[in-house]
């Protein structure tokens, strides 16, 4: 029970964080030089900025119906919290004061972006949106089963900032990318941490003497699990063979790969990017 509401208490207080480090961002930097992001919060800056309504009353408004969706598709606590940081972001929008930092288009795009991303990401990892943007992909990705969350997200995007680059002027849509890519790489750091991990499968015949390279010389864990070679030189299934599943870091990729190789040059080495993980051996193990 302690666990579970200092959980509760941490999660509120990176909200909190996220919507002033967002509200710093939009009024420190970006609302000032006209610059906008991508999601909802570039469509309600661009549509104050053709229609003269407040963009805080734009924020909370425009994202109403993706907090709607969001109940129905993710529960009644993520709802909570979601409506809970827009509004609070309106309200930081509306009623604090934050001192315009740099009249420096670059820096204003570079980290006008910054601090909305960490805003995003601290919301996030307090299991909030402070943007509708991500439910609209969700759900969109499960009609359109071709596309990605990411790529509905790069299309959305893009479509903002042809219009800001039609309403606004092509200088301030480019400047507005650049908040955007800024945005998006501080969000990426703060869900994935600055150690990405990978995802390695070895298949060889020698998957013993590698497991014990990886165990005791790297300090990973790994996973064994059974296969045979599917295609062998007669075209039939062939011996059967342990394949390893091991999970490092992005530095450590070409250590192994090159100890693995040293042992069977044959081998086959399957790499692939791991978004989040939970439990298992992901810190390395003391070696002695």
């Amino acid at each position: 029970m302690k666990a579970t509401n200092e959980k509760a208490l941490l999660d509120w207080v990176l909200i909190l964080l996220g919507i002033l480090s967002a509200a710093f961002g939009l009024k420190g930097f970006l609302l000032s030089s006209h610059f906008i992001d991508g999601g909802v919060t570039g469509i309600s800056m661009l549509a104050a900025d053709i229609t003269g309504i407040p963009i805080a009353i734009l924020i909370f408004v425009l994202n109403i119906p993706f907090l709607f969706l969001g109940y129905k598709r993710l529960g009644m606590l993520f709802a909570i919290k979601s409506f809970a940081g827009i509004l609070g972001l309106s309200l930081a929008i509306a009623f604090l004061h934050f001192p315009d930092m740099t009249s420096d288009r670059l820096l204003t795009a570079v980290f006008g972006g910054f601090f909305i991303g960490v805003g995003i990401g601290f919301a996030m990892r307090g299991g909030a949106v402070l943007d509708g943007t991500e439910i609209a992909a969700l759900l969109l990705s499960k009609k359109a089963q071709l596309l990605k969350i990411s790529d509905i997200v790069l299309v959305l995007n893009i479509l903002i900032f042809l219009a800001a680059a039609f309403f606004l002027g092509v200088e301030r849509a480019m400047y507005s990318v650049l908040t955007y890519i800024s945005a998006s790489k501080m969000i990426d750091l703060i869900l994935n941490g600055i150690e990405q991990y990978t995802g390695i499968t070895v298949v060889s015949v020698k998957s013993e003497v590698i497991r014990k390279v990886i165990t005791m010389q790297m300090g990973r864990g790994v996973t064994i699990y059974q296969g045979k070679s599917g295609y062998g030189k007669d075209g039939h299934i062939n011996d059967p063979r342990d394949i390893i599943f091991t999970v490092v870091t992005r530095l450590e990729i070409p250590a192994l790969k090159a100890k693995v190789l040293k042992i069977d040059p044959a081998a086959f080495i399957i790499q692939q990017s791991i978004d989040d993980t939970t439990g298992g051996l992901l810190k390395r193990k003391k070696l002695h």
